[in-house]
């Protein structure tokens, strides 16, 4: 049986301008590896807690009850989400509150050329810095690195690694991560009686 591929369309919401990524994966993912694949594409470095919203339920990494939601490594994207155009959400840390909406652009996507799973093929923009405040916190960020008189432009600068830039999204070094993490979390097989 072949498998089928969503192309999703997700975009950081309350940012402008925009911050989105359009990617391929495999209909039978799991919440808890899409959540792996959206940490990569978007830029993000998967210290916090999120959640996905899919119509009226929740769905996250360790619920402790019904609640609090459903396990996310327990359900398949192409089974909670079938039609072309549907839309969800995601939520990565709670405190920072990044919300994302995620369209299927296509649930039955193909390219011939395509030779992986999981692949990035545009985007804009890098994802804000973890633990930067949300939304206006970022834009302060952003506002004090470009101004070198501001009173704490070195502190921003030293927080951030000096190097960040807001305009920066390349997919082949994104592309690179996704080859990396298929290939670090592929399923291993071990012939013991291979040895003798």
């Amino acid at each position: 049986m072949n498998e089928r591929f969503y192309l999703l369309r997700i975009q950081l919401l309350d940012i402008e301008p925009a911050i989105w990524r359009r990617f391929v994966v495999p209909a039978s993912i799991t919440l808890e590896r899409l959540h792996d694949v959206i940490q990569i594409v978007m830029g993000w470095t998967d210290i916090h807690l999120h959640e996905f919203t899919i119509g009226k339920k929740r769905y996250t990494e360790y619920p402790e009850s019904k609640e609090e939601g459903l396990a996310c490594g327990k359900y398949r994207l192409g089974d909670l989400c079938k039609q072309k155009g549907r839309t969800f959400t995601y939520l990565y840390d709670f405190g920072d509150a990044w919300n994302h909406e995620i369209v299927i652009e296509d649930n039955d996507y193909f390219d011939p050329v395509l030779e992986i799973e999981l692949a990035c093929l545009d985007g804009s923009r890098a994802c804000p810095p973890e633990d930067v405040g949300g939304t206006s916190g970022y834009y302060e960020f952003c506002n004090v690195i470009k101004d070198p008189d501001h009173d704490e432009y070195e502190s921003y600068i030293e927080w951030s690694g000096g190097n960040f830039d807001s305009e920066k999204f390349d997919d082949d070094e994104v592309n690179w991560e996704l080859m990396k993490y298929l290939r670090w979390s592929r399923d291993r097989y071990k012939n013991w009686d291979d040895d003798e």
